[in-house]
């Protein structure tokens, strides 16, 4: 396992960070895991998700059932919090400034068989992925890694809603893929509009698997 984490991480404390995330992290809420068997339990994958909540990268590192590795932003790694992302392997990335060093380290993990997650999106914003930027695919492209989309429904809050009882969230897992592109950059956009239109076409599964949940649950309670 330790050759699937950055240097500095401790393996044991990696898999405490996921007992949490499995564990006492879900008990605010329903969380229904959704082909969870389409996750290569060996290999390189770097793992795509869409991004609306604070709450993804931490549901998303238990709900994985093998050592992930997440780039965070900097921002997120100060005092004892900082400490603990380090130590399980998470990677801080600056965002806006042009540093390699994090997406290098990300390649060493992939390279020893790891997992890397990644949000395309760079930051927080509706979850539907309306821009993608170039990590995800250079990263695949440095490694050899298969990328494997997640789509993530239920860590937002809906605007103007109030405190939610026990809100359901829903994630789904894709078929891994290896986005076809040529060399230099024309390749690697073309690589990352395919990793885009995979992820928005998996969110829009998963919304109607949620919209045909909610209309059986409705007739349940009619009946």
């Amino acid at each position: 396992m330790s050759e699937q984490l950055p240097d500095g991480s401790w393996p044991w404390l990696h898999r405490v960070g996921q007992w949490i995330s499995r564990g006492p992290l879900r008990l605010p809420f329903r969380v229904k895991v959704h082909r969870a068997d389409r996750v290569p339990r060996t290999g390189p994958v770097v793992l795509v998700a869409n991004h609306s909540s604070l709450l993804d990268g931490p549901l998303l590192l238990g709900t994985v059932p093998r050592p992930a590795v997440f780039l965070i932003k900097q921002e997120m790694f100060k005092g004892a919090l900082g400490w603990f992302l380090t130590r399980i392997g998470q990677i801080g990335v600056r965002r806006g400034e042009p540093d390699r060093t994090p997406l290098l380290t990300a390649v060493r993990v992939l390279k020893g068989g790891g997992l890397v997650g990644v949000f395309p999106e760079g930051t927080r914003g509706s979850g539907d992925v309306d821009n993608a930027e170039h990590g995800a695919a250079w990263l695949a492209r440095a490694s050899g890694a298969q990328i494997l989309p997640v789509a993530c429904r239920g860590t937002r809050r809906p605007e103007g809603s109030g405190r939610r009882l026990l809100p359901r969230i829903d994630v789904l897992f894709g078929e891994p893929i290896s986005p076809a592109g040529g060399k230099g950059r024309a390749g690697l956009v073309a690589a990352t509009d395919t990793v885009r239109t995979e992820l928005v076409e998996l969110i829009a599964e998963l919304d109607r698997l949620v919209a045909d949940r909610t209309i059986d649950d409705v007739r349940g309670k009619r009946a």
